[in-house]
């Protein structure tokens, strides 16, 4: 079992950053990956970005080039620095981890951004 707690979620201006942290805890090792998503109101979740254990990257168009993911294996976290933020990019941010490569299959309870104009 893996336990995901987000924090750093916040109230920002545009063009504004927050950093996202997502706390791993119990059967962490060798997580093939964990990632971040977003759900907005009245809008389906949808994917912002991942690491792998290697440190492979990836990144929804919308956020490339303004987020930047990273991962510290061994404090079992992983952060989401988001920089020149737009009021678009107000959602509930989650924190995802994939297992064995398989599935998005544990999630932590979401953390609220919200990006003033």
């Amino acid at each position: 079992q893996v336990q995901l707690v987000e924090s750093g979620g916040g109230l920002v201006r545009a063009g504004g950053s927050l950093r996202l942290s997502c706390a791993a805890s119990g059967r962490t090792a060798n997580t093939y990956r964990m990632g971040w998503f977003r759900q907005a109101p009245g809008k389906e979740r949808e994917f912002v970005s991942s690491i792998t254990w290697t440190g492979n990257t990836y990144y929804a168009d919308s956020v490339k080039g303004r987020f930047t993911i990273s991962r510290d294996n061994a404090k079992n976290m992983v952060l989401l620095q988001m920089n020149s933020l737009k009021p678009e990019d107000t959602a509930v941010y989650y924190c995802a981890a994939d297992l064995r490569g398989t599935t998005w299959g544990t999630w932590g309870q979401g953390t609220q951004v919200t990006v003033s104009s």
